[in-house]
């Protein structure tokens, strides 16, 4: 299995285990390397101790020196939401596919159909793409969708305000306006393991203001949406990331894609791309 030298790769934080699940060792790969992780709050490659973070419910690990330390999500700090940790799925994908289908609005009313989007409303409004340089992450606000069922307790359709962050590569969040709450959004992550270029797994963790719906509701909403994404992106070809121009045609509804492809190259990322590694070391 070849090991990477995709600095990039290499220099960023990777969620690798829930902290309720550190109780015996397990081996897994990230980045084709073998990790062993825990016993307790532990992270080993080739018997060589790792740096390890303890954040979001999760473990995190770097195979690197990265240039900061994890990201921030402000609502995690807030004590009144629910945390609702959804559980890790595997999928035959590059975990940079993963992101952009989480930033694609455009499948809703076919993938999601009747919970995140419905025919006839298949328009994608405009919205606005951006990296912002002074933190480098890629935002897309003032995104609207019309949804059949904003929640789980909330199944009437209407317009969802949502805001789309990539904070890193293999990381992408959603934040969701809450109706009736003055502008208060939910808040929901995807931490994705890539374990090699065209496998990884993946977790939403949600920050949630809903205090009526029971864990197991939450838990089973989020879960149905995620893994109606994952036959998706397991059937698209090729399973990597194509950043060669002009390999695939985009739209208007793109806007976000483009911007994150853009911000990978500008990364000098290829790992779980079309794109030939290069070593720079």
């Amino acid at each position: 299995m070849a090991r990477t030298t995709d600095k990039a790769a290499l220099n960023e934080w990777y969620a690798v285990a829930s902290l309720t699940d550190l109780d015996t060792s397990e081996d897994t790969l990230l980045l084709g390397q073998k990790i062993t992780v825990g016993p307790g709050q532990s992270v080993t490659c080739d018997g060589a101790p790792l740096a390890v973070r303890e954040k979001y419910g999760c473990l995190w690990t770097t195979l690197g020196t990265p240039n900061g330390e994890i990201f921030d999500i402000e609502e995690a700090a807030e004590t009144t939401r629910r945390f609702v940790p959804c559980g890790w799925v595997k999928m035959r994908a590059s975990g940079l596919r993963v992101v952009e289908n989480f930033l694609d609005m455009a499948h809703f009313p076919f993938v999601h159909a009747d919970i995140l989007g419905s025919e006839p409303h298949t328009e994608v409004l405009h919205y606005t793409t951006e990296i912002r340089r002074d933190v480098d992450e890629v935002w897309a606000t003032n995104c609207k969708f019309f949804q059949p069922q904003m929640t789980a307790t909330r199944p009437e359709g209407e317009f969802a305000q949502l805001v789309y962050r990539v904070p890193a590569p293999f990381i992408v969040m959603l934040y969701r306006t809450v109706p009736d709450t003055d502008g208060m959004q939910d808040a929901i992550a995807l931490f994705i393991q890539p374990m090699e270029e065209g496998l990884c797994r993946a977790q939403p963790v949600m920050y949630l203001t809903d205090q009526a719906s029971t864990h197991t509701e939450l838990l089973r909403f989020e879960q149905v949406i995620f893994l109606q994404d994952r036959i998706i992106v397991e059937n698209q070809r090729p399973l990597l990331l194509p950043m060669e121009p002009r390999s695939e045609i985009p739209t208007r509804a793109d806007g976000s894609s483009i911007a994150y492809r853009r911000w990978l190259k500008e990364k000098g990322l290829t790992y779980g791309t079309t794109l030939p590694e290069t070593d720079v070391a």
